[in-house]
């Protein structure tokens, strides 16, 4: 197990020693921590318990995603959407339901026997999309600031938009597979979504009043932002799970809320993202390599290598097609617009949750159909990257 540790420490190190020149290529982070998780299973698997790699991979998901679903929301900034709100809201407003709409039946019509619940949980678990797997194109100053920054924003809100479709879906396939009680689904849809946003609501204005109280009087160290970001995300998610609320959606609104009542910069959010946030992104992808993938791809068949295609393809690219109607973008940036959808951490996390939290009938074929996906998008989407950035320099 040391000698697993030291391989991945030393990766992690030459990974950020050539950083800048590995981003100016098409191999992108997850492509490198994917790969490295997949080389390192074997060794991983026979070292550590199942049931530690088990708690392990639950500890780390549920540590990820909230500082990933607080981050993202933060940096949402309502004055500044205010200029350029358009395209973005045609994307989450009308292409985000109808992707899981398109995505419930080509699921269900490929798979009737999964049920229309699983359907429905598969479709929404592969709509949050995840910009940082192409950051060249996020991050490029050729590609037009409309096309980036709708990009960001709606990477920044689509994965915490899609959480009460997750839900549902995760609910009435456990009940379906007689693992739930149907009577009681009502008073734990509304129990689990709408307790939520009142939390994050007052976990958000709270510690952003508070900081901008301690700024103004001079009391707050400037380092000690990145520590205030840290419990307001946890506070957020166990306050919610305390009053039986979704503590991930009460993260996600708690973020969008600070972002936006704070009245100082919110560099620390970014910085804290970059370094440890990092390292915790890392991990989540080389567990994904390791523990995950091997998993999906034990259980993939035609029908689940057929879904990701489609899921990458035609679910993703033509409601965005169609949500873009008359915005007045060519036909180049409609498309590049409905390809750069990739799928990354939200989906690996949300997954590995809502396995863990219900009783599915047919696991094996979600955790396949994710993993496929995820996979084929982390390469797909990281080697078009820089082509696309050309292309439209063109």
């Amino acid at each position: 197990m040391t000698a697993i540790v030291l391989i991945i420490l030393a990766c992690v190190a030459i990974f950020s020693f050539f950083s800048k020149a590995i981003g100016r290529t098409i191999v992108t982070l997850p492509m490198i921590f994917v790969a490295l998780g997949l080389a390192l299973s074997e060794p991983l698997r026979a070292s550590v318990s199942p049931a530690l790699a088990h708690d392990g991979k639950i500890l780390l998901g549920q540590i990820t995603l909230i500082l990933v679903l607080y981050s993202d929301a933060s940096h949402v900034q309502f004055r500044h959407l205010a200029q350029s709100w358009k395209i973005p809201a045609r994307m989450l407003v009308i292409g985000l339901p109808l992707t899981i709409l398109l995505g419930t039946a080509v699921a269900y019509l490929l798979n009737p026997g999964a049920g229309l619940a699983m359907s429905l949980l598969t479709a929404a678990l592969l709509t949050p999309t995840d910009a940082a797997l192409g950051q060249t194109v996020v991050s490029s100053a050729e590609v037009p600031e409309k096309l980036s920054q709708s990009i960001n924003v709606e990477s920044g809100l689509n994965d915490g938009l899609v959480l009460p479709f997750i839900l549902i879906g995760a609910i009435f396939a456990s009940a379906m597979g007689g693992h739930g009680h149907t009577e009681d689904l009502a008073v734990e849809l509304i129990t689990e979504l709408a307790l939520a946003p009142f939390v994050g609501v007052a976990i958000g204005w709270g510690f952003a009043k508070i900081m901008d109280w301690a700024n103004d009087r001079g009391v707050m160290n400037e380092p000690a932002g990145g520590v205030a970001f840290l419990c307001a995300a946890f506070i957020a998610y166990l306050l919610a799970t305390f009053v039986h609320a979704n503590g991930f959606i009460a993260a996600f609104v708690a973020g969008m809320v600070f972002g936006n009542v704070y009245r100082n910069d919110i560099h620390f959010i970014g910085e804290f993202m970059e370094g440890a946030g990092q390292i915790l992104t890392m991990m989540a992808f080389l567990a994904f390599g390791a523990f995950l993938l091997p998993d999906g791809l034990a259980h993939a068949n035609g029908m689940t290598v057929v879904l990701a295609v489609l899921f990458l393809t035609v679910v993703r690219i033509l409601p965005i097609f169609i949500s873009l109607a008359g915005s007045g973008l060519s036909l180049g940036d409609k498309l590049f617009l409905g390809w750069f959808g990739p799928r990354g951490l939200a989906s690996i996390l949300f997954t590995l949750l809502m396995m863990d939290a219900f009783e599915l009938q047919t696991e094996d074929e979600l955790l396949a159909c994710v993993s496929l996906t995820v996979a084929l998008s982390i390469v797909l989407h990281g080697v078009s990257a820089a082509p696309l950035v050309r292309a439209l320099r063109r």
